[in-house]
């Protein structure tokens, strides 16, 4: 049976592919292609009724963002996902830094729900929403 949504815990750090997008430029399509999606635990994308490269929405407390979901392949995660570092995750992860000066880029709850008909913004779209400019 399909669920609308999904309970899980964001984590997010850096991969291989973001900090080569990164050495193109942050502008780059190799960045977007890096940074712009979640990787997701096989059968939690399958309780979605996600396919791999399918969008979902992705919720914290913090806020939503549209990203292309991808099955992780190097093992089972059930009820985690993980966002490379970058503009999308940064829009999702709390601003807080509780006295210390970096905010928690781990441990975040957050809730996916599939969303096929909506599309991932680009870094500039995904600025404007944010800051409205």
């Amino acid at each position: 049976m399909v669920q609308p949504k999904l309970r899980v815990t964001l984590l997010t750090g850096r991969t291989i592919e973001q900090g080569v997008g990164k050495e193109q430029g942050k502008s780059s399509h190799g960045y977007f292609e890096a940074c712009s999606m979640v990787y997701m635990d096989a059968e939690d994308m399958k309780k979605l009724g996600v396919r791999n490269n399918t969008n979902v929405l992705v919720t914290t407390p913090n806020g939503s963002v549209v990203l292309k979901a991808v099955k992780y392949t190097r093992g089972s995660t059930p009820g985690l996902i993980y966002i490379p570092y970058g503009p999308w995750a940064n829009a999702i992860v709390s601003d807080s830094t509780t006295s210390i000066g970096m905010p928690s880029f781990k441990g975040t709850p957050a809730e996916v729900e599939a969303a096929p008909d909506k599309p991932v913004l680009s870094m500039k779209e995904l600025f404007k929403s944010q800051f409205g400019r």
